[in-house]
């Protein structure tokens, strides 16, 4: 407990679960850094939030029983903050020095391993391309778009996601086996806010390696400042979003490789808030300035990698009802919409205008997909209300967009 004097709780997965027959909270570290979780009963949620790095374990116990009125022993707050030491959950030196290996081991690997394959989607390349296969034979038989310049496409599981991954590679088919440069913009759903993270290492898949276009990443980060575009790289190690669509590019273009540029898009919870502009912000507009370049030069494909609304209880919300289903369609009608006309401003400030109150973590990726294409247009292909807990009252939405 050395470095645990004042304990600082990291940014982590925190699930409501039962256990015991009662109410628990179970916390997971989202970098992987530990395949330890940790599950405290529902009741001590508050010692969480009190771990802020302001007070060491009597402050906790004193601010405890003052604003919750939950007396705690000496043993139980201890017990507690061995398990997040344990865990790598506290912000310390034992999880900086856990991170500092983990980002070197990430590096010197010869690629980016699938993070869900044998897990998420199938790990064997004839499995994938038969499950991949069995959602296209679902699409229309339609031509397809070759002068494509972009997609957004979910990046939500295949199970409920498939049939939009499916109608918008479809339509963007001809286009994504052309490419030369596939450009991928994921939500990072743990960056920070405004952070826009790369990496040099390549994209695995099962069907093989999407070497990363490492010239234009150097260019960027030099534009960006290196400090800032590597801070969080080791995101892309356990994120999804890049993976669950370059599954998809690789497949659609019958295992052939072709050059990636992988970036991770953090949080824009600020920009909602209204305490900054990402039109007004440095770091994006060299970000920006920097790739349209190599999107003009390289005739690169632009993926946005992207969901939409995450709300009900299982986001933290309200049960979603029918009329707040048909409010959520007409919301989301309207930033689609506004993806279509190729109208980075009006897509950023319908969500701006509710504080993103429908939680769509593809603000990011599809702001930033925009400023790259100006001008562009686009379709719809699809979209979908997807289920995110068993009894229906928690959803995910997606969509599929083709800009041209």
């Amino acid at each position: 407990m050395a470095d645990n004097r004042l304990p600082k709780l990291r940014p982590i997965d925190a699930q409501p679960v039962m256990h015991g027959g009662r109410p628990a909270i179970l916390l997971r570290d989202p970098l992987r850094l530990s395949p330890k979780t940790v599950i405290i009963p529902q009741h001590l949620a508050p010692l969480l939030a009190l771990c802020d790095g302001t007070r060491d374990a009597g402050g906790l116990r004193a601010s405890l029983a003052v604003r919750y009125g939950l007396p705690l022993t000496d043993g139980i707050v201890t017990q507690v903050l061995d398990a997040l030491d344990e865990g790598l959950l506290l912000d310390n030196d034992r999880y900086l020095g856990a991170r500092e290996q983990a980002l070197r081991d990430y590096r010197e690997a010869p690629y980016r391993e699938p993070a869900l394959a044998g897990a998420s989607y199938p790990a064997e390349p004839e499995a994938l391309a038969g499950l991949l296969q069995s959602y296209l034979d679902q699409v229309a038989d339609h031509a397809t778009n070759a002068h494509a310049r972009g997609l957004i496409c979910p990046h939500i599981d295949y199970a409920r996601g498939g049939r939009v991954y499916a109608e918008v590679c479809h339509w963007a088919a001809d286009a994504l086996r052309s490419a030369k440069c596939i450009i991928v913009l994921g939500t990072d759903h743990y960056g920070g806010e405004g952070r826009i993270t790369l990496t040099r290492q390549s994209y695995a898949t099962p069907y093989g390696v999407l070497p990363t276009a490492t010239d234009i990443v150097d260019e960027l980060a030099k534009a960006m400042s290196e400090e800032v575009a590597y801070e969080e790289e080791l995101h892309h190690r356990s994120e999804h979003s890049v993976e669950l669509a370059a599954a998809w590019l690789h497949h659609l273009r019958d295992g052939l490789s072709c050059e990636l540029v992988p970036v991770l898009c953090g949080s824009f919870a600020h920009f909602a808030r209204g305490d900054a502009s990402p039109a007004e912000d440095p770091m994006i507009a060299a970000f920006v300035g920097a790739l349209r370049q190599f999107v003009l030069e390289r005739d690169a494909l632009v993926v946005s990698a992207a969901d939409l609304a995450h709300v009900g209880p299982a986001f933290g919300g309200r049960p979603v009802d029918l009329v707040a289903r048909a409010q959520l369609e007409i919301n989301d009608r309207e930033i689609i919409g506004r993806a279509c006309a190729g109208d980075a401003p009006g897509f950023f400030g319908a969500l701006q205008r509710t504080r993103n109150v429908h939680n769509v973590c593809g603000l990011p990726p599809i702001y930033l997909a925009l400023r790259l294409l100006e001008p562009v247009t686009g379709l719809q292909m699809a979209y979908e209300r997807c289920p995110a807990d068993e009894v229906g009252t928690s959803f995910v939405t997606v969509c599929g967009v083709l800009w041209q």
